[in-house]
């Protein structure tokens, strides 16, 4: 493009170009960048000098050449494809009539702050450095997949997407390529050197970070995400350097974190997570250091957490909703420290039904925790949920060792019910002393000792022998014994248990 061409604003962009000078358009009462289409040819820059600038453009000698534009009007298509560019790139409060195109580019560093575009293609694009959209409005999809950039991504306070039902469509040419229920915002596969920093960020639609691999943390706090019915966050295979800080972020749609690696925190502490019709979160086969739902308000909508391993995890019982999918979940630490009676319920409404593996987890974390007390009460309703799981006659044997010992957790149980059948006997058999079985050669009768040597099939006293009782006495007696061999088995069935548990 020749010089001649340009026009009283392009030649104030193109002149400060050279040296590095920054071209501001702005004027206090001018509405902003959504008031852009507006704007008059005193603040127009085609998009094709732009091009010609960072394609081939001047460079005052001993000068750091760049673009750096505030407050402008871009017509035309920004078409930077495949090129490879060596100035930075700083496009604020800029309002685009038509979607930049910088699939493949090479950018020393790209700053869109505070602009409106109709949406952004820069799939596998290089930035040596960082990319702002803070503060934008992207009515059409940002793509980004496979872009890779050396230092952080910011879209803190950016909104994406339109809402449903929102009006003033954009013209024809602004309006972006891509098909129906595209996500709005595409990092998939994307590979970012230190952060995504998106506090605040409002998304109307998807937010997709398939595979995306973050050196520092993904900072979501305050986000705003609305996909209703649909996806909100699109996360799989998710790999953060550090953290995934959710706090107090808004989702009406599903959140996908499934397979995703958080050595740290996933904080989702304050947060609102709803899909009733379906899956509110996915986090299943995770990798996660600390997972915080301290104060998140009761989900809605279904919760997978599946096979993922986590640390420590703080989550009062009332966040979890009607079903739950925790098979396979391991946890070190649970927190905050409650009853087992409060922990118990969600076990009892996993989507899978019965699975000892659950019991078996908070029953460690009760033991890491040093509460003995809260672990054998998980231990014995883990084995109550087991008996309805059984054939009649396990069940009828299950519950006699309820009742007898409590499994072998209550062991107080049996010394009460060796106490009381200890009392009827001696009573008993005080009252109607049994008769010798040889006279002459019987020891003295002492109905305690008695009764003490037809309850302890494993000890003798020398009585059982020597005497026999009488009539209906005689059927006490084998009443004592049967119920002294049933104590005695479930007493060491729990003993069993108690060392193998240990």
């Amino acid at each position: 493009m020749e010089i001649t061409d340009l026009t009283p604003a392009e030649r104030r962009v193109w002149q400060a170009f050279s040296v590095g000078r920054g071209v501001d358009f702005t004027d206090s009462g001018d509405g902003g960048a959504e008031a852009g289409a507006s704007w008059g040819p005193e603040r127009t820059v085609r998009a094709s000098v732009i091009r010609a600038l960072l394609i081939g453009g001047p460079v005052g000698d001993g000068e750091i050449a760049g673009l750096k534009l505030t407050g402008a009007r871009i017509t035309g298509r920004l078409d930077l494809g495949y090129g490879s560019i060596d100035h930075p790139v700083r496009l604020r409060s800029c309002h685009f009539e038509q979607v930049p195109h910088l699939y493949g580019a090479q950018i020393r560093a790209l700053v869109l702050s505070d602009s409106v575009l109709p949406g952004l293609s820069a799939a596998t694009l290089r930035v040596d450095g960082v990319l702002r959209i803070t503060g934008c409005r992207v009515t059409g999809p940002v793509r980004l997949q496979g872009a890779k950039v050396t230092g952080a991504f910011f879209l803190d306070g950016a909104h994406l997407g339109s809402p449903a039902g929102a009006s003033a469509p954009p013209p024809p040419t602004a309006a972006a390529d891509g098909p129906a229920g595209e996500p709005v915002l595409q990092l998939n596969h994307a590979e970012i050197g230190t952060d995504v920093w998106a506090v605040g960020l409002v998304a109307h639609g998807q937010v997709r970070l398939d595979g995306a691999t973050v050196g520092g943390r993904v900072n979501l706090e305050g986000a705003e995400l609305r996909a209703a019915g649909g996806t909100a966050l699109q996360a799989e295979s998710l790999t953060v350097g550090t953290d995934l800080n959710a706090l107090r972020l808004c989702a009406h749609g599903r959140i996908v974190l499934s397979g995703a690696r958080i050595p740290r925190h996933l904080n989702l502490a304050h947060a609102r997570l709803s899909r009733p019709d379906g899956e509110a979160l996915s986090a299943d086969s995770c990798v996660v250091g600390e997972l915080w739902l301290r104060d998140t308000a009761p989900i809605t909508g279904t919760v997978d957490l599946r096979r993922s391993q986590v640390e420590f995890l703080h989550a009062l019982p009332d966040v979890w909703p009607e079903r739950v999918r925790i098979d396979g979940l391991s946890y070190r630490t649970l927190a905050p420290h409650l009853p087992a009676e409060q922990r118990l319920p969600l076990l009892e409404r996993k989507a899978e039904g019965y699975l000892p593996h659950s019991y078996e987890q908070l029953t460690s974390a009760y033991r890491v925790a040093g509460d003995d007390a809260a672990a054998r009460t998980v231990q014995l309703t883990k084995l109550r949920r087991h008996r309805g799981t059984l054939i009649w006659y396990a069940r009828w044997w299950g519950h006699l060792q309820d009742a007898a010992v409590g499994y072998g957790f209550r062991p107080v149980r049996a010394a009460g019910w060796m106490l009381l059948l200890l009392l009827t006997g001696t009573t008993a058999f005080t009252l109607c002393a049994p008769r010798p079985l040889k006279r002459g050669e019987a020891p003295d009768f002492h109905p305690l000792v008695y009764t003490l040597d037809l309850l302890l099939p494993f000890v003798g006293f020398g009585q059982e022998n020597a005497f026999t009782p009488r009539g209906a006495w005689q059927w006490l007696a084998y009443l004592l014994i049967v119920t002294g061999w049933i104590l005695a088995t479930t007493v060491l069935a729990g003993i069993t248990r108690a060392l193998s548990r240990q």
